[in-house]
């Protein structure tokens, strides 16, 4: 069924913002087809038919100093976006996460009088916990993934609501254990240890090299064990290539197909972020590692007001998985505890245990679809009197 066009102005900042972006877009499009999009995505949304202004390349920075470097890009970026919600055009704006610049977006969307739909909210249990009432003065509605964010939010009076997380339905292999084995060129017979340093250039910076260094020692201490290391869309991998090719250790390197790779691995050397979270979904045990410019460090360890940095145990209240963050992020610490958890076999079934239980918190596979339809509703309620066909 058709009925009058909806337009949207969607905007995400970073890969996994892209992943949902393009998802979200789908189900809105299966519930309207006369939905059209335009704002900041990347390949993923530009796939689904999303008319993107700039791309996500370059806006995938962690930190002020690293912010700071590319500022004139970030600003151009934000100057054509405030002139698309202040030009009248569009039914609602999406704001994907990235709250930085979502949360100025969302701003300038009251001012224009242009509602905002907030699809995974700012991390504001986490820090800068004043960032609520801008929230309930700026956004329409939020739409969030954990449901210990609807009880946070609600009680301050945020129109919130918990419809479960993306992940339950978008975290799905793409071929067998063994098919995957077969195609990246493992050996069944030996142990498997992932590499994944992030989705950004600042996080290779920090973490890579890390990784190489501590692959070469946990060699030393289990002979057949093998690595490989998926490279995600938003990075290149020749300048990777590079960086590993005059390693003694043999890294694999997958472009892509991380959740198989992830299904292959015995455990995982990982960056803190939303992949520990996909990793717990895929019950594979890990170490959570991450490291930022010392500046950047300063700052968050005195904004930030939570003892959990990796997302896998923020879910689960506990520190399911180790973490080994800035100055603990050494070769030594990661060979360690890698050794320890892989000759531990009882340890090792014990996490995918308690891993694979944190699932059962994030709602029912249909997300994006129950979503898109509120949205869709949401547009209707504003339009009164005019049919939306869904």
């Amino acid at each position: 069924m058709t009925g009058k066009s909806i337009r949207f102005l969607i905007v995400a900042g970073e890969a996994s913002g892209d992943m949902h972006g393009s998802g979200l877009v789908r189900a809105l499009k299966n519930y309207h087809p006369n939905c059209e999009f335009s704002g900041l995505g990347g390949e993923q949304m530009r796939r689904e038919g999303v008319k993107t202004f700039y791309d996500i390349d370059r806006m995938g920075a962690v930190g002020v100093i690293e912010v700071l470097g590319d500022l004139p890009h970030y600003y151009k970026v934000y100057r054509k976006l405030s002139i698309e919600i202040g030009s009248g055009s569009y039914d609602a704006v999406i704001l994907i996460d990235y709250p930085t610049l979502n949360l100025r977006l969302a701003k300038l969307c009251k001012k224009h009088s242009c509602p905002a739909l907030f699809f995974i909210s700012p991390q504001v249990w986490a820090w800068r916990k004043g960032r609520i009432k801008q929230i309930k003065r700026t956004v329409n509605k939020m739409f969030v993934i954990f449901p210990f964010e609807e009880v946070l939010l609600k009680k301050e009076g945020v129109d919130a609501e918990f419809m479960g997380h993306p992940f339950v339905e978008t975290v799905k292999t793409s071929m067998s254990r063994d098919e995957a084995m077969s195609e990246f060129s493992l050996d069944s017979t030996r142990k498997i240890i992932g590499l994944m340093p992030g989705s950004r250039n600042s996080e290779l910076k920090y973490l890579l090299d890390i990784m190489i260094n501590s692959a070469n020692e946990i060699k030393k201490n289990i002979k057949d064990c093998q690595f490989i290391l998926p490279v995600a869309n938003t990075l290149n991998t020749e300048d990777i290539k590079d960086r590993i090719k005059s390693n003694a250790v043999d890294i694999k390197i997958v472009e892509g197909k991380s959740y198989d790779v992830m299904n292959c691995c015995d455990f995982l050397i990982i960056a803190s972020g939303s992949a520990t979270l996909e990793a717990a979904l895929l019950g594979c045990p890990m170490v959570i590692i991450y490291k930022l410019n010392w500046v950047t460090y300063w700052l968050a360890r005195v904004l930030v007001k939570i003892k959990l940095y990796g997302l896998v145990n923020i879910v689960a209240g506990e520190e399911v998985v180790p973490e080994l963050i800035q100055s603990k992020a050494t070769v030594k610490n990661i060979t360690k505890e890698v050794v320890a958890i892989m000759y531990d076999s009882e340890r090792r079934e014990s996490l995918r245990s308690r891993l694979l239980k944190v699932r059962k918190s994030l709602g029912d596979p249909g997300v994006l679809d129950r979503v898109a339809e509120s949205m869709i509703d949401f547009i209707r309620e504003r339009r009164k009197g005019e049919k939306i066909s869904i």
